[in-house]
């Protein structure tokens, strides 16, 4: 009898998510309660998984939505998680709660943005930021990390470059990383690249009362210093909802809170 080829197919696919979360086989069978000599089966393929076991293992190690669809096809299974388009008529009621928050936290900037940092949408706040940037950054799709990043978008203007880029870069890299994405790995790669960019900055010395790692952008003059947080869907059964983020960046300083309320305002 020929020898399993175990490299590919779930068994293959299984493996590789558990070692890029660390995870051995014994921890992932008390997490999901199967016997550890089940699992080893699994992995070797001389036991094929129920649906079931696909979705509880796929649980435990947090594997995105996405690739849980792919273990599920791998497994011999139909997909269980629904994909719509983000402009489709069944996320409507999705682009409008978000709208609802895009505006309501304006003066202050705010995006949603797609598993690759596409900009899906904005409010007038983050448009104002944008100004002077090149047209071709700002074209559809626009990438918020290149736009970021960039030597003809918002890195002439912004202050802390080195330490704001090693920032974006670690997210990225993070990313790249729990999504098997090659997309954001190229994007990782062709932003390493740009001028200025740090892909380890050193902690610079902190002014006293400053607790996380702020942007700050010079604008008209004045120097903008904002936090920023960011928020997703935690209860996704759909794969673009699951891919949503929201960023929303608050004023680190009275300073910045005025300013950008008399920018809107203008």
């Amino acid at each position: 009898m020929a020898a399993t080829d175990t490299s590919t197919g779930f068994g293959g696919l299984l493996r590789e998510w558990r070692h890029r979360r660390s995870v051995s086989q014994l921890e992932l069978s008390l997490d999901a309660n199967l016997s550890a000599r089940h699992l080893s089966f699994v992995e070797t393929g001389r036991s094929r998984p129920s649906r079931e076991v696909v979705v509880r293992l796929a649980e435990c190690l947090q594997i995105p939505l996405r690739e849980r669809n792919a273990l599920l096809l791998a497994a011999g299974y139909a997909p269980i998680y629904g994909e719509r388009r983000y402009d489709s008529p069944e996320m409507e009621p999705v682009r409008d709660a978000l709208e609802r928050f895009l505006r309501a936290h304006e003066p202050y900037p705010a995006l949603v943005i797609d598993r690759r940092h596409n900009l899906l949408s904005a409010n007038d706040a983050l448009l104002a930021l944008t100004e002077g940037c090149a047209a071709h950054l700002l074209d559809p799709p626009a990438n918020v990390v290149r736009v970021a990043l960039h030597p003809e978008g918002l890195a002439p203007r912004t202050e802390n470059l080195a330490e704001w880029s090693s920032h974006l870069l670690a997210r990225l890299r993070r990313e790249a990383a729990v999504t098997r994405d090659r997309e954001l790995e190229e994007l990782y790669d062709e932003v390493s690249r740009y001028p200025g960019v740090a892909l380890d900055a050193p902690t610079p010395e902190r002014p006293a009362g400053e607790i996380a790692v702020p942007l700050r952008l010079r604008l008209d003059g004045e120097v903008l210093s904002f936090m920023s947080t960011i928020s997703t869907f935690g209860t996704a059964v759909d794969v673009t909802l699951s891919e949503l983020s929201i960023e929303a960046f608050y004023p680190a300083n009275a300073q910045t809170a005025l300013l950008m309320l008399r920018q809107l305002e203008g």
